[in-house]
């Protein structure tokens, strides 16, 4: 069976605006809600501020130039803790309005090399420039995971199984050397495809320690999933319309291998010209069609292309039915 579900992120900048946004997921994502995110809401509601306010054993303020590693006081600035609180206050939203649901359940977080990308170091320059400060970014960030895993369950007692999707939007411009320094006049250097494994296995295999599944999401081009896969991945949400040539054949033997993967056909912007659940249809026929694949191959699921912060209220809602209603016709 084919089921809908989302990448994450939707429109709106208040708390009545989030509390919207999670009957919203429930009402139209019912095989496999989540999380929502509100990055409207300014830094602390980023996905970068989402995934610091879970990090255990180091703290990050906010600068100018944005978050910021400050070291291993275990005294947190007033703005790590104010991403702490938020988090907080929208799992209590979550778990208010999830009262009586069983069924799958996910939530999501920033990846390791994402966060290397977009956190500097406290003396400057990014995460990334430092081999010891990724490690250590990415060890805090798998220990965070194990509680935010075990608070996720304790409030959706409901949730039958756990999906952590873990977002990697900088992966493929950590691999090709694409990330600018801070002073923008120069490029980091290329990470290797090992180390870059390695750091991502020691996340997604916190996850998978805690019984949660490990999938990885990038709406970006050039993702090397046949690497994410390595790295312990379980699942793949990845937008249609950037895959190329080589990345069908990947993420098809991935699907066939037994990997879930998330296929992003809904726009995340309202089309001109509009869009129906029909067309949507038969664009994931033909890929299946092209791949020799049945909509019962595998773990199958549909969904908007990527995140919805950017859309209008209208559409986010309407995303989400087009992608209820598509796994629907494909089921």
């Amino acid at each position: 069976m084919t089921r809908a579900t989302g990448v994450g992120s939707m429109p709106g900048e208040d708390a009545a605006a989030y509390a919207e946004a999670v009957k919203a997921v429930l009402g139209e994502l019912p095989d496999l809600p989540h999380v929502p995110e509100l990055p409207g809401r300014g830094s602390t509601a980023s996905m970068t501020g989402r995934a610091l306010a879970v990090l255990e054993g180091l703290d990050v303020d906010l600068q100018p130039a944005g978050w910021r590693l400050v070291g291993t006081s275990g005294a947190p600035g007033v703005d790590h803790r104010r991403a702490r609180s938020l988090l907080a206050q929208d799992l209590d939203c979550v778990e208010e309005l999830t009262q009586g649901y069983e069924g799958a359940f996910k939530t999501q977080v920033a990846g390791p090399w994402t966060l290397a990308a977009t956190v500097e170091k406290p003396r400057g320059d990014r995460v990334l420039a430092d081999h010891g400060a990724r490690r250590d970014l990415a060890e805090s960030l798998a220990e965070g995971l194990r509680s935010h895993i075990r608070d996720v369950r304790r409030r959706v007692p409901g949730a039958t199984s756990l999906v952590v999707q873990v977002d990697e939007p900088a992966l493929p411009a950590v691999l090709t050397g694409s990330v600018p320094t801070a002073s923008g006049f120069g490029k980091h250097r290329v990470v290797h495809p090992p180390e870059a494994s390695a750091l991502l296995e020691t996340v997604l295999s916190a996850i998978a320690e805690e019984g949660a599944e490990p999938w990885v999401h990038s709406c970006a081009p050039g993702v090397p999933w046949g690497l994410v896969r390595g790295a312990g991945a379980t699942g793949f949400v990845v937008d249609l319309s950037v895959l190329s040539a080589a990345d069908h054949d990947t993420v098809a033997e991935a699907l066939e291998g037994g990997v879930s993967v998330a296929l992003g056909v809904v726009p995340t912007l309202e089309p001109a010209g509009g869009t129906s659940d029909k067309a949507l249809v038969q664009r994931v026929e033909r890929w299946l069609d092209m791949l020799g694949l049945d909509p019962e191959a595998g773990t199958l699921l549909v969904g908007p292309g990527c995140g919805l912060a950017g859309a209008s209220t209208a559409w986010s809602r309407k995303a989400l039915t087009l992608s209820r209603q598509v796994a629907a016709a494909l089921s």
